[in-house]
């Protein structure tokens, strides 16, 4: 698939606007996901930014010739040292269980794999490197067998979560420590006892801080700048913060990064994920009650910077949804599809207006709708293509239509939308349209229609209908 328009356009964390995608080259982008710490089965919150970068990878090779796309594993840290400690098995057995698992509950998803997954256990000189580079130029200092990153040699540091001092030491995962020059300094490098795992270096046997793996992996496969950096809402601070300030100053003062990309947080029926609460989603529990495919579209439902309710409606709607689309597939199994290498042009302009996925979906409704409605086999060919490159982009509708149909039958659930709640979107729809905020006005709809309402505005007011399957 060859597009050359419309320009790709995404929220920039740092720049808090939504910008053009700018890149080093002009045929060769590189992105770089922060991937689990792998001591535990992915939940439905480590799921999202697998699904949604991987939607961000598919419509890129539409754009440039190379797409370098790395996803990390976290293979060493101090939660997978208590699991170990807990079960008695090697770390090494524990990270391989749960990195096989997790690439098969992607590939479930339907997540395609990225073009390099580093482990952090096998970069360990990529960071010594790094963090004597850091020491050689003043931004890092030795105390107590400690390494640490000197926050006061940067000044920029807070831009991109744009906190104040105080803030950043009240925030999350700040660890003070006396052999700290300022709080904020963060560990670059640590000591390791017998029982831990260690490696040796200029300042003793030890390990990497957690900050430096990514930087050290993303220098190691793509040099000091990178294109688009992404990963969840909660990794801006202190994570990437962190990570812009060691980056920077170890390539003096080369820019780090072009364009970060942050996902929000899945909630479960309201409330945030924890064990007290015992709501934690596991991916292959949520695989017993749906298909992979639902999973997925049940992700992509909800604009990615915005928070994600997990609930049983919402993927119960996903089943329907896919049953209604392959229902339509079905019905023309016997035509061979044309031009399946032009995905619509509505489709598109919603994927590269910062991955608007629920008008996406939305939209293959009425592509739905066209391939139902076509009058001859030339014109459901032709609608037939453009429906499965148009889902190919989301990573939808890949299946044979009979087996997906299959599937998703078994826990069928009714999740029809109440005639006053629809009515209730309509008015707040028909106010937004009338103060000008289309935006607001497409989002409505957009919900609408993932939910299988279908509405139509004609001159004598908006109309809507329950799609059926």
């Amino acid at each position: 698939m060859n597009i050359s328009t419309p320009p790709i356009q995404l929220y920039n964390t740092l720049t808090r606007c939504k910008t053009r995608l700018e890149t080093a080259r002009p045929n060769r982008i590189t992105m770089y996901v922060c991937g689990p710490t792998v001591y535990n089965y992915a939940h439905i919150g480590n799921a999202r930014p697998a699904v949604v970068f991987d939607v961000l990878a598919r419509l890129l090779r539409g754009y440039f010739q190379k797409v370098l796309y790395a996803r990390n594993f976290t293979d060493i840290d101090d939660k997978i040292n208590a699991a170990a400690a807990e079960t008695g098995l090697p770390i090494q057995t524990i990270t391989s269980r749960y990195i096989d698992a997790y690439h098969d509950d992607m590939q479930a998803l339907g997540v395609l794999p990225p073009d390099h997954e580093p482990r952090v256990t096998d970069h360990i000189p990529d960071i010594l490197d790094l963090i004597q580079r850091l020491l050689t130029r003043g931004h890092a200092y030795v105390a107590q067998e400690h390494v640490l990153f000197d926050v006061s040699s940067y000044p920029q540091y807070g831009q991109l979560s744009r906190r104040q001092p105080e803030d950043m030491q009240a925030g999350a995962r700040i660890e003070i420590a006396p052999y700290k020059r300022d709080p904020l300094d963060f560990v670059l490098w640590k000591p390791s006892t017998p029982d831990q795992p260690g490696w040796d270096s200029p300042w003793g046997r030890g390990r990497p801080g957690w900050h430096i793996e990514c930087s050290a992996m993303i220098g190691r496969y793509f040099g000091d700048t990178i294109d688009i950096h992404g990963g969840g809402q909660d990794l801006i601070f202190p994570h990437h913060e962190n990570e812009i300030a060691q980056g920077t100053c170890a390539h003096d003062g080369r820019l780090y990064c072009r364009t970060w990309v942050h996902n929000s947080f899945v909630t479960v029926d309201g409330q945030k994920m924890s064990k007290s609460l015992g709501n934690i989603l596991l991916v292959r529990d949520l695989l017993n009650e749906a298909p992979g495919e639902a999973i997925r579209l049940a992700l992509l439902s909800t604009r990615y910077r915005h928070p994600l309710d997990w609930g049983v409606q919402r993927l119960a709607t996903a089943r329907r949804i896919l049953s209604r689309f392959y229902t339509s597939l079905a019905k023309v199994a016997s035509i061979e599809s044309a031009n399946e290498s032009e995905a619509d042009e509505t489709l598109l302009h919603a994927l590269c207006n910062d991955l608007n996925t629920p008008l996406a979906i939305a939209r293959l409704h009425e592509l739905a709708n066209v391939l139902d409605t076509a009058d001859s086999g030339a014109a459901k060919a032709i609608a037939k293509g453009q429906l499965l490159a148009s889902a190919g982009l989301l990573g939808l509708l890949q299946q044979e239509p009979l087996q997906a149909l299959q599937a998703l039958q078994f826990k069928q659930e009714s999740a029809v939308l109440p005639a006053a709640r629809i009515e209730t979107l309509l008015a707040e729809r028909n106010q937004a349209r009338k103060a000008h905020d289309f935006e607001r006005a497409d989002a409505i709809r957009a919900e609408l229609e993932l939910a299988g309402v279908l509405i139509a505005d004609t001159p004598q007011g908006t109309t809507w209908r329950q799609i059926k399957t």
